[in-house]
């Protein structure tokens, strides 16, 4: 079923504490049960479970559940000890968990989408769930009746789900690369702004209360941290994973920011410096450094005989530079560049060594990770995917040890 993995502590690396296994298909959703030694898994093959440690270290399944469809989507409360199921034909069903995680009770089904469920947030002080969808909408519904309450459009698939419980503001990714902030209300809603920057789908986002940022992470490769409490538009761009990056969460008190991406890379970003704003990419119809025209600049071209180039941008300056103007690559950390860009040569030797030190370490998860979650007071990350495997780590020699989190490094 699982097996313990016996690994001896590395400074500055994930420990690999236990492997759970026993889906017959991919893992959706994994939680860790806060307070003890737990994990509440979703699955593809239609069940639900619920893990214990027992004495001999091993996890064994003390709640199996099988569902009419696959598991798409999961939410826990744990003081209430009440979860919600997502699923792929688009119903969400209410559980409670008995007090020794050794029994699961059906309490509501939702009729909340009409396709695959893809996020679920559960809010106690309005007893409201909330949801998103492949039928392209964000739903709010009352957990007391079990009625719909409001419903809002997209233009694209609904794939993640933030909330601000305090504020009723929803944030929304969706398949066109867009994040949508909504402010709900009982029967209606009302659309803020939308959020537009990444170059892919939105497939993970985080939402800080405390800071009021907004992270978001996507299919391109990118993490992109919007300012929203700042008010100023203010976004930084973070590259360094080479996959699609699934799921990030946010350490607001050590400042830290860890991301997962499809090919198992694991990162944790330093977010407690001052980092630069990348530049907006600047157009011209010829190089910004040498004057030669572009290629679709047919009269310079005609005027000066000369043949047109090719168009780049330099990731720091930002101004569109030829390939003769832009030789050079460099990774720039404090601009959220951890591998080599494309710079121009100006640019290039303005970078000086120390400005190539990386803000952010990098680890491999061995796993294809579709999903990450943690329990930041322990210090503790569970990751499943399509393998069919969950993996549980111990991140405390990675993210530090601070009084202020109530985890130190064992």
């Amino acid at each position: 079923m699982a097996a313990e993995i016996h690994s001896r502590p590395q400074s500055r690396r994930p420990v690999l504490l236990s492997k759970v296994e026993g889906h017959q298909d991919a893992v959706s959703a994994a939680l860790l049960i806060p307070k003890e030694d737990g994990v509440i898994t979703a699955g593809e093959d239609r069940t639900i479970r619920v893990w214990l440690k027992r004495d001999s270290g091993q996890y064994w399944p003390s709640i199996y559940h099988t569902m009419a469809s696959p598991c798409s989507a999961m939410a826990y409360h744990h003081d209430s000890r009440r979860i919600f199921v997502g699923q792929d034909n688009g119903a969400i069903m209410e559980f409670h968990i008995s007090e020794d995680f050794n029994k699961m009770n059906f309490v509501k089904t939702y009729p909340a989408h009409q396709n695959r469920v893809s996020a679920i947030t559960f809010c106690l002080a309005s007893e409201w769930l909330i949801s998103t969808g492949h039928d392209k909408c964000i739903s709010w519904m009352c957990t007391r009746s079990g009625s719909m309450l409001g419903r809002h459009y997209f233009t694209s698939w609904a794939s993640c789900l933030q909330y601000d419980h305090e504020t009723q503001h929803a944030f929304v990714g969706d398949y066109s690369g867009q994040i949508t902030l909504l402010k709900l209300e009982q029967s209606t809603c009302s659309v803020i702004t939308t959020l537009k920057g990444h170059e892919g789908s939105i497939t993970s986002l985080w939402w800080d209360p405390v800071q009021r940022l907004l992270f978001s992470g996507a299919s391109d490769h990118s993490i992109i941290m919007w300012d929203i409490g700042g008010r100023k538009g203010r976004t930084l761009l973070l590259q360094g994973h080479h996959d699609k990056v699934q799921a990030i969460c946010y350490l607001q008190l050590t400042r830290q920011l860890v991301s997962c991406s499809a090919d198992g890379g694991i990162a944790v970003w330093n977010m407690d410096i001052s980092r630069e704003e990348a530049p907006q990419w600047l157009e011209s119809d010829s190089c910004q450094k040498c004057e030669q025209p572009f290629f679709w600049n047919i009269k310079q071209m005609w005027d000066t005989k000369t043949i047109g180039l090719r168009q780049h941008h330099c990731r720091k300056c930002g101004q569109a530079v030829c390939g003769k103007c832009s030789t050079k690559r460099s990774s720039y950390p404090i601009m959220g560049f951890e591998f080599q860009v494309r710079v121009c040569d100006s640019c290039f030797e303005s970078i000086k060594d120390e400005d190539r030190t990386s803000l952010a370490t990098f680890h491999e998860g061995k796993h294809n990770i579709s999903h990450m979650s943690m329990d930041i007071s322990r210090g503790l990350m569970v990751t499943c995917g399509s393998d069919r495997i969950v993996k549980i780590w111990d991140m405390t020699p990675v993210v530090g040890c601070s009084l202020a989190t109530g985890f130190s490094s064992r």
